[in-house]
């Protein structure tokens, strides 16, 4: 009865759509003020009428650029702002932003949305007068990486972007969701057919090497056992020049730039990237 009801549940989830990747959380835990940063508490418009919500993070030095920071598949800004609130001290504007469905943004999470919503904000930055809209560098994780990567690909925006940064992103999401259904004894006998319900027509190894000639810069913990370090490999190896690829030693799933090595070998890469 309980392998009947899995399998159920299972397929329930995962028919045809990839609503299983979004698990969104409304309330906020902390504000950038939590943590002593000053901000800005925005709200977006949409293009099919929904409103977003974003912080915006000033730099706390003349900026160097801005950055566009594109958060993982759980919970909300509140709870990521840990990724990115070094940022500001280092030079860098920050905009993050929840996806519809997410803490305060309005809708319902679903992948083409994302795309609307990372368009939206992009729309933002450009045309906001206290930025330079020239200097714009994607900063995105998990879930985050992988619509990123098919934005960056497809964007009306590209001209603006001077590099990305992909940290611990999948190939694809009727590869990973394979992957998850093969880990358990359970799903593993159903984890071919029931991957094939998940749509992969936003898969970004089909949609890396269509950003170029946009910097990337891949980041994966060598330590990575939500997404395995192989995903980063083959989206480095399918990307065209200019790419990097660090394995970060010792990090797990979205805890490369924890270290402070990396984060200040990160600054020295975005320096060069929104240096004329």
């Amino acid at each position: 009865m309980l392998r009947r009801c899995s399998i159920l549940l299972l397929t329930l989830l995962l028919a045809g759509c990839t609503g299983v990747f979004f698990q969104p959380m409304q309330p906020w835990v902390r504000t950038p003020q939590t943590v002593g940063l000053a901000y800005e508490d925005l709200r977006l418009p949409t293009t099919d009428g929904l409103t977003l919500s974003a912080w915006f993070l000033p730099s706390r030095t003349p900026a160097k650029g801005t950055i566009l920071f594109l958060h993982g598949n759980a919970q909300n800004i509140s709870t990521h702002l840990g990724s990115v609130y070094w940022l500001p001290e280092r030079g860098f504007n920050v905009l993050l932003l929840d996806y519809r469905g997410y803490g305060a943004s309005q809708g319902q999470p679903s992948v083409p949305g994302a795309q609307q919503d990372i368009d939206s904000a992009m729309r933002y930055l450009v045309a906001r007068r206290d930025i330079d809209p020239r200097r714009i560098v994607v900063l995105a994780q998990s879930l985050g990486g992988a619509l990123g990567l098919h934005y960056l690909a497809h964007s009306g925006y590209r001209q603006h972007l001077r590099g990305a940064v992909i940290d611990s992103a999948f190939t694809g999401y009727r590869e990973i969701a394979g992957e998850k259904l093969r880990g358990s004894w359970l799903t593993w006998p159903l984890s071919w057919p029931l991957s094939l319900t998940v749509t992969d027509d936003y898969r970004p190894l089909a949609a890396a090497p269509q950003v170029a000639p946009i910097p990337l810069l891949f980041l994966h913990g060598d330590r990575d056992e939500v997404i395995p370090v192989q995903h980063a490999r083959r989206l480095y190896e399918a990307a065209r020049e200019p790419k990097e690829l660090w394995i970060v030693e010792g990090a797990a799933h979205i805890q490369s730039l924890d270290q402070p090595a990396v984060r200040d070998r990160l600054v020295s890469w975005l320096t060069a990237r929104l240096t004329d």
